[in-house]
């Protein structure tokens, strides 16, 4: 071939590299692969002891960003010396970039092995030769970035048209004309819109997927190949849902370059991720009202806004959806102070009790709490402006609900039986198949045989569903609309019910409120609600906060009657303790000391405490009994209150007294149990160490 090729060179392995960037070429681009390989048989031709084909890189691009298992073989294998030729069909097929290009060059002029493609050999150890392999590199690299800059322009110039096709999702397909229509099988066409339909109705995606389920509906599904788009019906799965509330093709939209890419530096080398969703004022296309939809751009929109605020870990800002649980205002509460949303704490030991606590910039360690209020009051004063906001619109939710649930159950028919319909064509191909088939050509007849079999099975099944379904209908209990009439001309009471469901509560609040903004008037002692209502209306509304941690002022003793009573039993220091508790006040107006404690006892003759001359069992206070069993003193509190520890009070706000022998008592022992098992894990370990152990723990 050229006088540049030595015996040496011959004594050597001339390597033949192959490849090809896709696997569509892999799979369309067949003359490529018989011309790469060809260059085999050349290098036999031209003397070279062995030849060896390297082809691992078939359907894997040369710019770089792509792994190449079969590059780094040739490279490891130039590096031995033992390569005498490298063949390709053109520079670009060794590579598509300068660094891998170069690297290549460099090692070959090492090794003193060449470089040979159809235009002739090339020796990198040459000045001229180098020049020249070095241009064919560069004109490779600025040949793939041209490429792909006149495929990408051209492709965007006619997706802007909306005539660029591309893989469509369930329920649309292309027409002859080269638009998207909706697709014209009746079974996928009300598949998908009964997604839409109880998503409207039940407002969670995750909700229209377990129903998907528990209806056991199948929902089409694309199958994508290189060349062929295949439809076939599943089981619904979450991120199948997903995708269809999330596709804006269902809105009428011709919507293209949604998802975007991301490059990260992996072992010196740029890796592209794709799939990544990109905002929509940055994607490339975007044309409403392009084809007939399931739903309009409006309810798009609507959808996309609820979908966010499902996501409870996103925007920590935004409002959120409701998600179940006892307090009616998830999601809606912002603080009037910070604007951050607040959340809601529940409290374990009160089955009815939770709070709307905004936990400001916990983000930075001492920032602190912003503000906070009990949500049993709060929860009572909305829910009285919300009954009163729906009354004129009671009788005709009711109408509505009731036709809803009718309207589920047809749903679920209409679907079983268009499934069966498909059942039975299928079933019927099935048999038209095995009638064709030569008798007498067992193996094929055994196969349509039992593929008929199969079909006739599912068309059974789906038949027996379907009585099924319908014997429960006509079984089933009927709503009564004259008693949910009657109960919507009283909606307090319906709302009141036992049996409503919160989350049901819950959903109608966020559908009439957008937002409601919480601050407290610390001189009225009173929390200050502004109702934004979803149609631009806002109504304050003022809620009396309760004065935690006082004594009741109708209640309150005079401080000569306090200490007759509770003289004798405590030191004078724990004596003014409950004297201020009481909000007993001395004569001049001023708080309770142990001096004044013990002046004021002097005066009226009342005989100190004397732990010697205490009669009956050993007591001690509350707080100490809560060390020795290692809680809390508002567990033991609890326990008090509701009679698992014995304990006294002298007289309401005075201290408490516990016996000492009923610690080890065996209802007290499993009292405290249940209250350390109610603990978090992580509280619990890390006290776990710090809880004195009693006999029976």
């Amino acid at each position: 071939m050229s006088g540049k090729i030595t015996p040496d060179h011959l004594g050597r392995t001339a390597v033949v590299y192959v490849r090809q960037s896709t696997m569509a070429q892999v799979m369309g681009n067949l003359e490529s692969q018989r011309r790469q390989y060809e260059l085999a048989g050349a290098a036999e031709g031209a003397g070279f002891a062995s030849v060896t084909v390297i082809d691992d890189d078939l359907g894997r691009s040369g710019s770089g960003s792509m792994h190449r298992p079969g590059f780094e073989r040739l490279v490891a294998m130039v590096c031995s010396g033992d390569v005498g030729a490298v063949y390709c069909i053109e520079a670009s097929r060794l590579a598509r970039n300068g660094r891998d290009w170069h690297h290549l060059i460099d090692l070959c002029a090492l090794a003193g092995a060449l470089v040979i493609d159809p235009d002739g050999a090339y020796d990198p150890r040459l000045v001229n030769d180098r020049l020249l392999l070095g241009l064919k590199g560069t004109m490779s690299e600025y040949e793939l970035s041209l490429l792909r800059q006149r495929g990408i322009a051209a492709r965007d110039s006619k997706a802007k048209r909306g005539e660029y096709r591309f893989m469509l999702p369930p329920g649309f397909c292309w027409s002859e004309a080269g638009k998207v229509e909706i697709d014209p099988d009746e079974h996928v066409v009300e598949a998908v819109r009964l997604v839409f339909a109880k998503f409207r109705e039940l407002g969670s995606a995750r909700q229209v997927f377990l129903w998907l389920r528990s209806a056991d509906i199948r929902m089409p599904v694309v199958l994508r190949n290189v060349d062929v788009r295949k439809l076939t019906w599943k089981a619904p799965a979450y991120h199948s849902v997903m995708q269809i509330l999330h596709n804006p093709l269902y809105a009428g939209a011709y919507a293209f370059g949604r998802k975007g890419q991301r490059t990260r530096i992996v072992d010196g080398r740029a890796r592209k991720v794709s799939g990544f969703d990109k905002p929509r004022d940055e994607w490339n296309v975007l044309l409403r009202d392009n084809h007939p939809g399931y739903i309009s751009w409006q309810d798009f929109e609507d959808n996309q806004r609820l979908l966010l605020e499902n996501a409870h870990m996103k925007k920590t800002c935004a409002r959120k959806s409701a998600r179940g649980g006892r307090a009616l205002l998830t999601g809606l509460m912002r603080c009037g102070r910070c604007g951050r949303m607040m959340r809601v704490f529940y409290g374990q030991a009160k089955g009815n009790a939770h709070r709307y606590q905004c936990r400001g910039d916990d983000g930075h360690v001492g920032a602190g709490l912003c503000i906070g209020i009990g949500g049993v009051r709060i929860d009572r004063a909305v829910a009285l402006q919300i009954l009163e906001a729906i009354s004129d619109r009671a009788v005709e939710a009711a109408i509505f609900a009731s036709d809803q649930v009718e309207r589920s159950r047809t749903e679920v028919g209409a679907a079983i039986e268009r499934e069966l319909e498909a059942a039975r064509y299928d079933a019927s191909l099935a048999s038209r198949r095995y009638d064709l088939v030569d008798p007498a050509k067992r193996h094929v007849a055994r196969e349509l045989e039992a593929r008929w079999n199969g079909a006739l099975e599912r068309v059974d099944e789906l038949e027996r569903k379907l009585d099924d379904l319908r014997a429960k209908s006509a079984t089933g209990p009927k709503i009564n609309r004259a008693l949910l009439l009657k109960l919507a001309r009283d909606l307090p009471a319906a709302w009141n019910a036992p049996s409503t469901d919160t989350r049901t509560k819950q959903r109608l609040i966020h559908i009439l409120v957008r937002e409601i903004v919480c601050d407290l008037d610390d001189a009225a002692n009173e929390a200050v609600l502004l109702i934004h209502w979803t149609g631009g209306r806002h109504t304050e509304v003022r809620v009396p906060r309760v004065k935690t941690g006082r004594y009741p002022s109708d209640k309150a003793p005079t401080a000569v009657d306090a200490l007759r009573k509770l003289a004798g039993h405590w030191p004078d220091r724990e004596l003014a303790v409950s004297l201020n508790r009481m909000r007993c006040k001395t004569s001049d107006g001023e708080t309770w000391t142990t001096i004044r404690v013990t002046e004021m006892r002097e005066r009226l003759g009342l005989a100190d405490y004397d732990p010697a001359n205490a009669a009956g069992e050993e007591t001690i206070s509350l707080a100490k009994a809560a060390e020795r069993l290692g809680i809390c003193v508002g567990s033991a509190k609890s326990l008090a209150l509701k009679g698992v520890l014995p304990a006294s009070q002298a007289m309401p706000g005075a201290q408490w007294l516990v016996p000492v022998e009923a610690l080890t008592s065996e209802a007290v022992l499993v009292g405290v149990q249940r209250t350390i098992a109610r603990r978090p894990k992580i509280y619990e370990n890390y006290q776990y160490d710090k809880i004195v152990r009693l006999p029976g723990l």
